[in-house]
């Protein structure tokens, strides 16, 4: 990355953070989340409380490395392969965290003191210079907001495949275009405006800028870029940062495979999905033919609000890293919700509501799903639930339950809030 670079998030780290809030709150996101990339990339078969390395390449202020410090942490203590609740005191696998700024790291490793994490190494680099670093090799590479600030993005993914492990995978996260809308004009009008200037300075004029956009303009249009409104850290990142770029669906799969990967999913799944936004049968029947790349792509341009694209990769010598529920032992977990709560919150209509940067969509969800959720817990598997939804109802027998479940499942994993995990 070049100097400007460094300076801006010397400056201004990045996303603001206050340690002081690690006692209330644990940030949670993806990628990245334990339950989530051993559903994606171990199959739900993954044991956590082995060893386990994982490098956050440009962590910033700590998101993702202290969510990950903390889960396998977790799941060290807990003993059981997964994330648990309490927070852990044993040492749980190992977290690499990389950032070429001081001042990010040092508001991330005040949150580490703050949490009494033990688990997570601190070095200050950039990723282009990994190779150097004799960092090791990693099970999982988490890699968010910073390939797309890179002068050659491919060269920084390739520095980070050398790092991985045949059976690992990474997390990434890079520009969408179609949602950024807007962005790029207003950048060029703030470095026209105040390019020369100290950084505080060109905030100070961004504001003015923003206080006087008319209706019209494409930025002010645009519902899904919101994120500068929080604090100058993130005006900054958004508005007057020195470089970046955005992606197409395409060309993140030329990316991705141009660096000896393969692209195992987008996050959520739904949201790159055309039949989440079309209904109608014969546009469907037209687009069945096409591949799973191919309808994430039309997806985008359909929707028009991707800002973001989340991912998970492996090394192309992988095969399926994908879990499925097939399995009676197969063990739901939701990622946040709890599922009495969910149960309760859907019983009346059957059907999951969300907000998706600025679209309202309703998900229906099958006759069973109020019975299935409340035993949804990360530890019952499918053949417990079963049969205790049949003691209650005899006709719930293996056939019928999972006809359900699969429903369910298609909907509540689309949206990225259900995983698969098996017993280790």
């Amino acid at each position: 990355m070049t100097d400007s670079v460094r300076d801006q998030y010397e400056a201004y780290p990045y996303p603001s953070r206050d340690p002081a809030e690690e006692a209330t709150r644990l940030v949670v996101g993806s990628p990245s989340n334990l339950m989530e990339l051993n559903h994606y990339l171990y199959a739900g078969r993954r044991d956590f409380s082995r060893p386990f390395r994982a490098l956050v390449a440009g962590g910033g202020t700590g998101d993702a490395a202290i969510m990950l410090a903390q889960q396998l942490s977790d799941a060290a203590q807990a003993g059981t392969g997964s994330p648990g609740s309490n927070p852990g005191a044993k040492r749980g696998g190992e977290v690499v965290y990389l950032d070429l700024s001081q001042s990010s790291r040092s508001v991330a490793e005040a949150r580490a003191g703050a949490r009494g994490l033990t688990n997570i190494r601190f070095v200050t680099g950039s990723l282009l210079e990994v190779g150097k670093l004799d960092l090791g090799v990693f099970d999982y590479i988490d890699c968010c907001g910073v390939l797309h600030h890179l002068k050659e993005p491919a060269a920084g993914l390739s520095a980070l495949a050398g790092l991985l492990k045949d059976d690992g995978g990474m997390g990434l996260m890079v520009y969408g275009t179609l949602g950024r809308d807007g962005v790029y004009p207003l950048q060029e009008m703030l470095r026209r405006l105040a390019g020369d200037q100290p950084l505080a300075e060109q905030v100070t004029l961004a504001r003015r800028l923003l206080g006087n956009l008319p209706a019209s303009n494409l930025f002010a249009r645009n519902p899904v870029l919101r994120d500068h409104g929080g604090s100058d850290a993130e005006l900054v990142d958004l508005l007057l940062h020195s470089q970046d770029r955005a992606y197409l669906v395409e060309e993140v799969a030329a990316l991705v495979e141009g660096c000896g990967l393969k692209l195992v999913t987008f996050i959520e799944p739904l949201r790159y999905d055309p039949a989440t936004y079309v209904k109608d049968p014969v546009l469907l029947k037209a687009l069945s033919g096409l591949s799973p790349l191919e309808r994430a792509a039309f997806a985008e341009k359909l929707a028009g609000n991707l800002k973001t694209h989340v991912f998970y990769v492996t090394k192309n010598l992988i095969e399926d890293t994908v879990a499925s529920p097939a399995g009676r032992d197969a063990v739901p977990c939701l990622r946040v919700m709890q599922g009495p709560q969910l149960a309760k919150a859907v019983q009346r209509d059957l059907s999951l509501k969300g907000e998706f940067d600025g679209l309202a969509l309703q998900f229906p969800l099958p006759r069973l799903a109020p019975a299935i959720l409340p035993w949804i817990d990360g530890q019952t598997p499918l053949s417990k639930i079963q049969e205790t939804l049949q003691d209650l109802d005899p006709r719930h027998d293996w056939a019928r339950f999972k006809v359900q479940f699969d429903q369910l499942y298609a909907v509540l994993n689309g949206l990225n809030h259900l995983f698969i995990r098996y017993p280790v």
